[in-house]
C-alpha cells in the first residue's frame, strides 16, 4: 500500500475514488501525533473516572448532554438560548415542542437511543447509523439514493459564496460499499489494530467525506463519535462536549477536513481532533466537579433550614436540570404537591432558585448550575 493519500482532484465531480479503509500508516505515524494521543486518553480517562464516581447521572444525563446537543446543532445554524432549550426540555412530557428547541433535543434523544442501541450489540451497524439519522431529521428513509444531487458549497457572504467545495460520492451501490468499509473498520481491532481514539477521529473524516444520507450528516457523525467511545469503554456515559471546541474553531474544522481531501493532510486533522478531545474532556471534568461543589455547599446551607426535610433529595432533583417546576418534585411522589412548592419557594427566598413566570406557567430556575453550564 503507497503511503501517498489519494486526494479529491474534481471538486465538482462525486468523489466515488474516496480511498478506502486503512491508510497507510505514515499518514498518522508520528511523534507528533502520538504525544497528542497520549494527551488527550489521559484527559480522556479522568474524565471517565470522575463521571464514574457520580451517585446522580442524571446530572450528566440532562446537563452536560443538552449542551452538546445545542452546540452540534449551532454548527448546523440551529442556534437556540439556554432558557429556550432548558424551559422547552423541561415540558416535553406536557405540550410539543416546535422550532430550534425541538431540533436540539431530537439531537439529544438520538444521543440516548444510540446509546441504547449499542448497548445490546457488539459492532456498530447501518441500523444503528440509521437509528441516529432518523431521529435526528425526524425521517424513515435510509442512505441517499444515486440520483439523490448532493453537493457542499461555500457558505457565508463573501465572493465564493455558495461555490461547490466538495461533491460526495454518488451511484449504484457506491455508498454500501464506503459504509461498509468504514463500519469494518471500526469495529474489527484483529484486522485493524489501530488505537481506537485514532479509529474516531479517521472514521469521523471517513462518515463525513461519504455524507450518506440527505441532511443531518454532521450532528449524527458527531453522535457517531461519542457511541464509539463508549462502545470502547474510553467513557461510561456519552458526555464529551466536542461540539463546543467544534463551534469555537468552526473555520479550522472544516479547513481540516477540506485539507485532506485537497491535499492528503492527514496530520493537521488528527491533531485538531486530539485536541479537541483533550480540551473538551478537561472542560467537562472541571464542570462536573463545579457542579458536585455547587450541590455540597447548598446542601450545607439547606441543612440549616429545619423547615425543609430530606434536604438531599431536594438538591438531587433541582440539580437534575437547570429549570424545576412543581411536578418535578411530585412525578415520583417524593414529595406532597405543596410541600413542593413551597419549598421551592423557600429556595428562592434562599437565592438558590430564581422563579419566572412564562405563558402562566411557573419554572424555578437553579441559579448556580446555569451559571455553570452556561460558561
Amino acid at each position: 500500500m503507497t503511503s501517498i493519500y489519494a486526494i479529491n482532484p474534481d471538486r465538482n465531480k462525486p468523489w466515488n475514488e474516496l480511498p478506502l479503509f486503512p491508510i497507510h500508516k505514515d499518514n498518522y505515524y508520528s511523534l507528533d501525533i502520538y504525544e497528542a494521543l497520549v494527551e488527550s486518553k489521559a484527559a480522556l480517562a479522568r474524565l471517565q473516572g470522575r463521571s464514574a464516581t457520580l451517585s446522580n447521572q442524571g446530572v450528566l444525563i440532562n446537563t452536560i448532554s443538552l449542551q452538546e446537543a445545542k452546540a452540534s446543532s449551532a454548527i448546523e445554524n440551529i442556534f437556540t438560548t439556554d432558557d429556550e432549550l432548558y424551559k422547552a426540555y423541561s415540558e416535553t412530557d406536557q405540550k410539543p415542542i416546535f422550532g430550534a428547541p425541538k431540533e436540539v433535543l431530537r439531537y439529544r434523544e438520538a444521543l440516548w437511543q444510540g446509546q441504547a442501541y449499542m448497548n445490546d450489540k457488539a459492532d456498530f451497524d447501518l441500523e444503528y447509523l440509521d437509528l441516529v439519522y432518523q431521529t435526528v431529521k425526524e425521517a424513515n428513509d435510509s442512505l441517499r439514493p444515486p440520483f439523490s444531487q448532493i453537493v457542499i458549497r461555500q457558505g457565508g457572504t463573501e465572493l465564493n459564496t455558495g461555490k461547490v467545495i466538495y461533491t460526495p460520492p454518488r451511484g449504484k451501490a457506491v455508498l454500501e460499499k464506503l459504509i461498509a468499509n468504514l463500519l469494518d473498520f471500526l469495529n474489527d481491532d484483529e484486522k485493524y489494530p489501530v488505537d481506537p481514539l485514532l479509529k474516531m477521529v479517521m472514521g469521523h473524516f471517513q462518515f463525513e467525506a461519504i455524507h450518506p444520507y440527505r441532511d443531518g450528516n454532521g450532528r449524527t457523525g458527531r453522535i457517531f463519535n461519542i457511541h464509539y467511545l463508549t462502545h470502547k469503554g474510553l467513557l461510561d456515559f456519552p458526555i464529551l462536549f466536542l461540539s463546543k471546541f467544534i463551534i469555537q474553531n468552526k473555520e479550522e474544522y472544516y479547513g481540516c477536513l477540506a485539507g485532506i481531501s485537497q491535499r492528503g493532510d492527514w496530520k493537521k486533522w488528527i491533531l485538531y481532533m486530539l485536541k479537541a478531545v483533550e480540551l473538551t474532556s478537561n472542560d467537562t471534568y472541571n464542570k462536573i466537579n463545579e457542579i458536585l461543589t455547587a450541590k455540597d455547599a447548598i446542601l450545607e446551607e439547606l441543612q440549616k433550614n429545619s423547615s425543609i426535610r430530606r434536604p438531599e433529595l431536594l438538591v438531587e432533583i433541582i440539580f437534575t436540570q437547570p429549570y424545576t417546576k412543581v411536578k418535578h418534585l411530585t412525578d415520583k411522589k417524593d414529595f406532597a404537591e405543596n410541600t413542593a412548592r413551597n419549598y421551592l419557594n423557600t429556595l428562592c427566598e434562599l437565592q438558590v432558585l430564581e422563579k419566572r413566570t412564562i405563558e402562566g406557567h411557573h419554572y424555578y430556575l437553579n441559579l448556580e448550575l446555569y451559571r455553570i453550564l452556561s460558561d
